[in-house]
C-alpha cells in the first residue's frame, strides 16, 4: 500500500487501545500506519481494520529511522501508544533484576515515544497532533511502570512547548482500568482485583479501548487546537484532577 500525505501513525497498534485508535481513524477515511514488534499479530490487525502494518520496535533507533523513511510523505497525527508492563517485579534483594525491571519499563513506556517523536518530527504537518498514552499509574504509583508513565507525561509538557510554534499540539491520556488490553495478562485481572478496580470508579463501569479512542479522536480534531501540554484522564473518576 502506498503512503500519502497526512498519515496517522499509531505505535503498538496491534491490540487493545492502539487497535481501537487505529480502527477509528481508518473508519474516518484516514491512511493509518500501525507499528508493533510482533509481525504476525500486527499483520493480522492491519488486515482486519484496513491499515498499513510496519513491524517496528519503537525503542530501537534503527527501526524508528526506517519508520520515518516509510512515512516520508508526511504525518498528521502520531499516537505514541507502545508500552505496557515490560518486566515483572523481581524478588526482594535481586538488585540486578530490579535494575532490569526499571530499565525495561522505562524503555517500553518512555524511550519508545522519545525516539519515535523526533524521528517523525520533520514529517509532522503544521497544525498536527502528537498524543501519548500514559496511565493512571503515574498518579497512583506502580513499581517501575508508574514512574515511567509519569516521565512520559512530564515529557509531553516540554514537547508541547517545542512544537507549539508550528501549531502542533502534544497531549497525554492517562487511562485507568481498561478491559481487553492484555495489561493484566491474557485472562485479565482476578475477580478480587477487578472488583477493587471497579469500586475505585464513580460509575462502576469497566472502561473499554473505545473510550480512550474517543478522546484521541477529539485531541486529533480541529476543535482541540487550543488544548496542549495536558494530561487528560479516562478512568471514571478513580483519580480526579483539580
Amino acid at each position: 500500500m502506498e503512503t500519502r500525505e497526512n498519515l496517522v501513525v499509531v505505535t503498538g497498534g496491534a491490540t487493545g487501545i492502539g487497535l481501537a485508535v487505529a480502527r477509528h481513524f481508518v473508519e474516518q477515511g484516514e491512511d493509518v500506519v500501525i507499528t508493533g514488534r510482533r509481525a504476525p499479530a500486527l499483520t493480522r490487525a492491519a488486515k482486519q481494520i484496513g491499515a498499513q502494518a510496519f513491524p517496528c520496535d519503537n525503542a530501537d533507533p534503527d527501526h524508528v529511522a526506517r519508520l520515518a523513511e516509510h512515512c516520508s510523505a508526511g504525518v498528521r497525527v502520531l499516537v505514541n501508544n507502545a508500552g505496557g508492563i515490560a518486566a515483572p517485579v523481581p524478588p526482594a534483594g535481586d538488585l540486578h533484576g530490579l535494575a532490569q525491571s526499571w530499565l525495561s519499563n522505562y524503555t517500553a513506556n518512555m524511550l519508545t515515544a522519545v525516539l519515535t517523536t523526533p524521528a517523525l518530527d520533520p514529517l509532522l504537518a503544521d497544525g498536527g497532533r502528537v498524543i501519548t498514552i500514559g496511565s493512571i499509574a503515574a498518579e497512583t504509583g506502580s513499581g517501575s511502570y508508574g514512574p515511567a508513565k509519569a516521565a512520559a507525561q512530564s515529557w509531553t509538557v516540554d514537547l508541547a512547548r517545542r512544537l507549539g510554534p508550528r501549531r502542533i499540539t502534544a497531549n497525554a491520556i492517562a487511562p485507568g482500568y481498561i478491559a481487553g488490553t492484555g495489561f493484566f495478562g491474557p485472562d485479565g485481572p482476578s475477580e478480587t482485583r477487578r472488583e477493587a478496580l471497579l469500586a475505585a470508579t464513580m460509575t462502576g463501569r469497566v472502561g473499554q479501548p473505545e473510550d480512550v479512542a474517543g478522546l484521541v479522536a477529539y485531541l486529533a480534531s480541529p476543535q482541540a487546537g487550543h488544548v496542549t501540554g495536558q494530561t487528560l484522564h479516562v478512568n471514571a473518576g478513580a483519580v480526579t484532577t483539580r
